[in-house]
Order: C-alpha cells, then sequence, then structure tokens
C-alpha cells in the first residue's frame, strides 16, 4: 500500500513538467534564441566572453562571425587551464567537474567541463523528464513501486588540481540527491566499482532478490549483464525473475541490432522501451512516444544547437545553420553552445530531422565513423539497419560488428570488409552475406550505385569473429563497460586489422 502511494504521488509530481515542456513545444526557435542570449549575458566576465566581446553581442548573427565553430582539441587549453585550478574561464561559475571521455576511438582523454547548472538544469532535468514522458504516456505505471536496475560506467572518480574528474556516471551518482538511490539498483558503492567482472558480479548479487521494474543502461553492456543473470540464476527469461518490470530505458548505441535479443529476454507484451541522447557533453533528446524511434529535441537544458549539413562538412562549402533552418530527413552534424562553457562545440554526432514540429530526431551516427572513400556515403544508421534485416532473414544474432574499406589497388576494386561477433550464427554464412549486401543496398542508393555490376566496389568480405573478440578489444583498451562503445564504421583500417591480428589471440 505504501508503494502504491509513493508512485502516485511521485508520478504526480513528475507529470507537472508537462506543462513547462509546452512552451518550447510551441515557441521552438523562440526558446532557443532566448537561451543563447542568456548563455551571452551570464558568460559576459570570463576570459572566452571578453575575447569575443559577447557584452556587444546582439544578434545571431553577430554571434557566428564572431566566436568560431571548435573542436575539443581547439578548447582543450582552456580547459587544462581550469582543471589546473583557474576560473572564469569559459564559464562564470566555478567548474569543479570534468566528465572523462576517450569517445570511441580516440587514445587520449578528452576531459569535459560539466558545471553546477549542467548537473542541475541539464542531466538531472533530463532524467526526471525522461520519468515524466513515460509516466505520461503510460497512466497504470506501477515504476515506483519497484527500483530501476541501472547499468553506469566503471569507473571511480579521482582528484586533481581540486577537481575532479571520472565517467559521467560516476559524476552523476555521486552528486545525485538521495531520493534516487533510494530507488534504483545497485548501490552507489557498486555502481561505481572499477573493475568490470566483479562488478557485473556483484551487481547480480545486489539486484536478483530486489523488485526491478526498470532497466537503465547501454544495450550492449546491458545485454551482457542480462545475460550473466539468467545464467546465474537459471531462468528461462527476465520476467520470471522480475515479473513487474514494465520499461527499459536505453541510449548510447543504436538498438537496432539488439532489438530482437532483448524481445527473447523479455517476451512481455506491454513491455516498453525509451531511447534517450546524451552525452559527456549534454542532455539532448528524449523519446516522447510509446513505440517510436524518434526523439524529441529537448530545447530548454541550456544547450543552444547550431547544425551543419553533412553532404558539405569539412568542405570550403561547410556552412553553420541554426534550428529553425533545418530540413527533413537530412544528416547534420551537431554543434552545441552550452551552460558549461562550450561555445560552439563540435560534439561529433549527426542526426535527422524526422519531425519539425515538434522537433524530433534521430541519430545517425559520428562525422568520423561513417565511410565515404568510394562516394558511398555509408552511416551508422543504414549499417545497423541492414544488420537487423539480415539477423531476421537468416534468424541469428550479432553481439557487435565493425567495418572497413577494401582500398583500390592497381586495377582491383574496392569493397567493404566487415567483422561480426554472432551470438547465435546463421546456418548459411554465404547467405546472410548476400541478404547484408542486399540490405545495404535497399538503405542506401549511394551504395547501391557503386556496387551495381560491380562498378566500383565488389561485394562485401565477411570475418566472423571468435568469441569474446570485441570484448579483448575494448580490455586490451582498458575500455570494458560504461559509454564504451565499437566503432562501427571507419575511412581507415586500424581498428579492423588489429581485431584481425586478434583472432587467433585469446586475453586473459
Amino acid at each position: 500500500m505504501a508503494l502504491t502511494i509513493i508512485n502516485s504521488i511521485a508520478s504526480w509530481i513528475l507529470k507537472k513538467r508537462i506543462h513547462q515542456m509546452e512552451l518550447f513545444l510551441k515557441y521552438p526557435n523562440e526558446v532557443q534564441e532566448e537561451l543563447l542570449f542568456s548563455l551571452l549575458r551570464t558568460a559576459e566576465p570570463t576570459i572566452i566572453g571578453q575575447k569575443y566581446e559577447f557584452s556587444s553581442i546582439r544578434s545571431y548573427k553577430t554571434f557566428t562571425e564572431r566566436v568560431p565553430v571548435s573542436t575539443y582539441e581547439e578548447l582543450e587549453p582552456l580547459i587544462e587551464r581550469t582543471r589546473k585550478g583557474e576560473q572564469n574561464v569559459f564559464w562564470n561559475t566555478p567548474i569543479k567537474w570534468f566528465a572523462k571521455s576517450s569517445g570511441t576511438t580516440n587514445a587520449k582523454s578528452k576531459f569535459i567541463p560539466v558545471s553546477s547548472e549542467a548537473l542541475e538544469d541539464c542531466h538531472y532535468k533530463a532524467s526526471k523528464d525522461l520519468l515524466c514522458l513515460y509516466l505520461n504516456n503510460n497512466e497504470n505505471s506501477q515504476l515506483f513501486t519497484g527500483k530501476s536496475l541501472r547499468l553506469g560506467g566503471s569507473k571511480q572518480l579521482y582528484e586533481d588540481n581540486n577537481t575532479f574528474f571520472g565517467d559521467l556516471s560516476a559524476i552523476l551518482i555521486d552528486n545525485m540527491p538521495f531520493w534516487a538511490e533510494f530507488s534504483s539498483t545497485p548501490s552507489n558503492k557498486v555502481s561505481l566499482m572499477s573493475e568490470w567482472e566483479s562488478k557485473i558480479q556483484a551487481i547480480i548479487q545486489e539486484t536478483v532478490m530486489e523488485n526491478v521494474t526498470s532497466f537503465a543502461g547501454v544495450p550492449s553492456w546491458m545485454l551482457v549483464l542480462l545475460n550473466r543473470v539468467l545464467e546465474e540464476t537459471g531462468k528461462n527469461n527476465l520476467v520470471e525473475l522480475w515479473p513487474n518490470v514494465e520499461v527499459y530505458f536505453h541510449g548510447g548505441v543504436s538498438f537496432e541490432p539488439y532489438r530482437e535479443q532483448y524481445k527473447r529476454l523479455l517476451p512481455k507484451e506491454d513491455f516498453r522501451y525509451y531511447e534517450i541522447y546524451n552525452a559527456s557533453e549534454g542532455f539532448f533528446a528524449i523519446q516522447d512516444l510509446n513505440n517510436s524511434n524518434d526523439l524529441l529535441l529537448m530545447l530548454d537544458y541550456g544547450i543552444f544547437y547550431e547544425f551543419i549539413p553533412m553532404d558539405a562538412f569539412g568542405t570550403p562549402e561547410q556552412k553553420v545553420i541554426r534550428l529553425s533552418e533545418v530540413e527533413l530527413n537530412k544528416n547534420y552534424a551537431v554543434v552545441i553552445t552550452t551552460n558549461s562553457g562550450l561555445w560552439r562545440y563540435l560534439i561529433g554526432d549527426t542526426v535527422r530531422f524526422t519531425s519539425l514540429n515538434p522537433y524530433r530526431i534521430k541519430v545517425t551516427g559520428r562525422t568520423k565513423h561513417h565511410i565515404n572513400v568510394f562516394g558511398e556515403e555509408l552511416m551508422v544508421e543504414n549499417t545497423d539497419k541492414a544488420i537487423s534485416k539480415a539477423c531476421q532473414e537468416t534468424n541469428s544474432e550479432v553481439i557487435d560488428y565493425t567495418v572497413a574499406p577494401i582500398f583500390m589497388k592497381g586495377r582491383e576494386k574496392g569493397a567493404h570488409e566487415w567483422m561480426i561477433e554472432f551470438r547465435r550464427k546463421p546456418e548459411n554464412i554465404e547467405l546472410f552475406r548476400k541478404k547484408l549486401d542486399e540490405a545495404l543496398q535497399s538503405v542506401n542508393s549511394d551504395y547501391e550505385a557503386k556496387r551495381y555490376n560491380n562498378m566500383t566496389l565488389n561485394p562485401l568480405v565477411l570475418n566472423v569473429a571468435r568469441t569474446n573478440l570485441f570484448y579483448d578489444w575494448l580490455k586490451e583498451q582498458d575500455k570494458l563497460g560504461g559509454q564504451h562503445k565499437i566503432p562501427r564504421l571507419s575511412n581507415s583500417r586500424e581498428y579492423l586489422d588489429r581485431l584481425k591480428a586478434l583472432q587467433y589471440i585469446q586475453i586473459d
């Protein structure tokens, strides 16, 4: 009875936020413009604010003329000054938290500044909004009668010059209000464990006896945990263990390659999947409808958005546009200005708008993670769809994959080379390879044109990875768990060649 009352009260409080969301849904471009000038006014006294004379910027045009689009490498000197204790550099309130991120591929760590405003007005606000939207769409939810099984990063926090750095999830857990831990499992202590294998075992021990009503985490790593739970408990599926589980909040990587595997783990007709789009730099979008693949761009989290059309990205014709200028079904690189002092920062993600009223998006990949060696403009969104289709047609399941080009040599034509690790291998590998190639052509017309009569590209080459190959590759680089991901696509052969070298080597 008490839990039912708590569930009702929590639902009522969270759903009050719906009325605030209506403002940016009705006036999205006005909310964004007002936000930009609020950020500029706040940062006027900072070093970067004085450098670009924020005090005299009165239009978006002037903002774009004075402040350049920047990568992390270009902002790093200012970030390092703050990490060494200097304040008021790019934001006017103290920055003491830094989300350590190596992205998907970079060996060199990035330290993304996280202000107190970003914690409260972006990350925590988004977490509440996610619950608010879910509860608003599912009025009979009993979410708060149980706990959320969360799977965060595997790194603890470290102190340096009176500043702290670690995985974003560790920063969020360390700063979250007490009630959030009360409604979550495992405990903060276990969530922050750094050794992945020990952490998985500790999570299982703490959670199997709980009344779990939801999951939250990256699909690839959550799948590892949930399969281990079934192995440990001997259950046939997760509903046998947690009969009241009702929703999985996921993000970090595309869900498409894993969807069918989750359906088998969770054979419950009314089970929900809700996607989010967040990163160390901020929380950007939330699925706002049941049974949808589109994400509502959240416009009042202290983040001002700009976009670069990918068809001209990195060329002399490159241009930056604001939200009001975007078009449907075009790929854009995302540029953000934030309440942590990131000014016109290129985060490296690409998105496609599926709706302009309201603004809804799909994450399509990374600016560095596509293949365009032969003019095929292959995006992660394409390969995820093709993998999913090929798996359905051959009754197989994929754990992970990566793709690289086979470069032309002399008169030899190019091709794409895949490394795929299967959870359930297809009975006929050659049929899978053929179905995958056909699926790629069906979702990408440029690839189809290059494959026509093997004109430019030969049929794709498929390598079947040994068990745990991708796991061992990540372990070798100390990237197990958390937000670490396999680089899906690359214009170079760096990742594929290393994986091929590890193919016949077992890492202890």
